[in-house]
């Protein structure tokens, strides 16, 4: 069993999802495919929730309208025969007229996420049309009746291995299906999501709950970069990397890749192959246990990071000190993604400022604090850096211009990271990439 996940811009199109029919007919192995939703709808249902927040019908009305006649030219587009034509479109039409309805009751939670959920169901809707036009023998297997939160929502991968297997013995004779990723079910029972690029988490914990050959994610790029292409010129596809590195790069900004995609995989030491839907001969990334070589592989960026200076010199070196302020972090349920020390001050970086006030707050019972909004880090990853001669030697020397905020170093093999105020990010992505890269 393979899994093949395929990214908005990969169903897209019309032309789009034909190829992608060519693509998961092309192997003889059993396949389940995950399909995010169409490219650019995720973003409008988001639009309408916001509008409805606010209570704004009147915009919320007119995004439901615009989206609507999107739909309907796709449909127009994407089918030849009339009665498959008309299928779709009365299926569309279901799914807006619940939309519609959506302006006249009161947001919550609850239908906020059931909004957000219109896409997959309407993407995987239509491509199993279209397979059905082409005469390609499959099933589409809801999402909602396998993919499952624990009540802390995070995947409940025992369950939804037990749950996806009782629904693939429904369809013993079928050996390719079609799901929705990004959405799931909560420990209430509630629709809810994986968030924002969940679809890949989707397809990796479905390649671990039924142990599969690989997880392939297909997306609009010919695999994992060693730089942002966005802005840097010269870039070049990683050949492999480790879970760990992968991992690092995900995490620390790499778009390609949803951080959390990693983890289910690593588990069950599943391979994930990172291929261009828009180029498949091309060889891509592939993840595996392995990586493949030693050494500097990409640095990856992330942004919207806020640098908190924690300074007491009456209580720094005391017993507990540390452990005060990471209670704090954890009480507000905020990850900290770097940390240094000094005799007189501890630093970390967070990427989040919903409950930074409450955060603040209870560091000043305990020590002076000082904030640096508008930062980056920017991470360097490879396999065993840390012990790598003349890494760091050159990766300073390329910098030297750049006023660094933070540096982690040696909590991890793979990873070097530096804090840096987000305005000089592309410059030093840029210098980053000539001095370690000679790009």
């Amino acid at each position: 069993m393979r899994v093949m996940k395929f990214g908005g811009t990969s169903v897209g199109k019309p032309d789009r999802m034909h190829q992608v029919s060519q693509l998961i007919t092309s192997n003889a192995e059993p396949t389940i495919v995950v399909l995010s939703a169409l490219s650019g709808t995720t973003n409008a249902l988001v639009e309408i929730s916001q509008s409805l927040a606010v209570q704004n019908k009147k915009a919320a009305g007119e995004k439901i309208e615009t989206l609507e006649k999107y739909y309907a030219q796709f449909i127009a587009d994407l089918y030849q025969d009339e009665t498959l034509k008309n299928k779709a479109a009365d299926i569309i039409k279901e799914h807006f007229e619940f939309l519609k309805i959506t302006q006249r009751i009161s947001l919550s939670d609850a239908l906020n996420k059931d909004i957000l959920a219109q896409g997959e169901l309407m993407s995987t809707k239509l491509f199993s049309i279209y397979l059905e036009q082409e005469k390609i023998e499959h099933a589409l297997l809801p999402a909602l009746d396998f993919m499952c939160l624990d009540s802390n929502d995070e995947p409940d991968l025992i369950n939804i291995q037990a749950k996806i297997k009782g629904v693939l013995a429904q369809h013993a004779s079928k050996t390719l299906f079609i799901t929705q990723g990004y959405i799931c079910r909560n420990a209430k029972g509630e629709v809810d999501n994986l968030k924002r690029g969940g679809s890949d988490y989707t397809a990796s914990l479905i390649a671990a709950a039924v142990k599969a050959s690989v997880c392939e994610i297909w997306t609009d790029i010919d695999g994992m970069h060693n730089n942002d292409p966005r802005v840097v010129d010269k870039t070049v596809a990683i050949e492999q990397l480790s879970f760990d590195e992968a991992a690092e790069l995900a995490y620390f900004g790499a778009k390609i890749l949803h951080p959390t995609c990693i983890w289910p995989a690593q588990q069950e030491n599943i391979p994930v192959k990172l291929l261009n839907t828009m180029q498949p001969s091309a060889p891509g990334t592939v993840i595996k246990k392995e990586a493949g070589s030693v050494g500097v592989k990409a640095v990856a960026a992330k942004d919207g990071i806020i640098a908190i200076k924690i300074k007491s010199s009456r209580m720094l070196l005391a017993y507990g000190f540390l452990r005060k302020i990471f209670e704090v972090f954890e009480k507000y349920k905020t990850p900290i993604d770097m940390v240094t020390t000094s005799e007189v001050a501890v630093s970390v970086s967070i990427d989040s400022d919903l409950h930074l006030d409450e955060i603040i707050s209870e560091l000043n019972n305990i020590a002076s604090i000082e904030l640096q909004k508008n930062q980056t880090i920017v991470s360097i990853v490879g396999n065993e850096i840390a012990q790598t001669d003349a890494v760091l030697q050159k990766l300073f020397a390329c910098i030297n211009e750049i006023p660094v905020t933070m540096v982690s170093y040696g909590g991890s093999h793979h990873n070097i990271s530096l804090l840096i105020p987000s305005e000089y990010k592309t410059k030093t992505l840029q210098l980053v990439n000539k001095g370690l890269f000679n790009l």
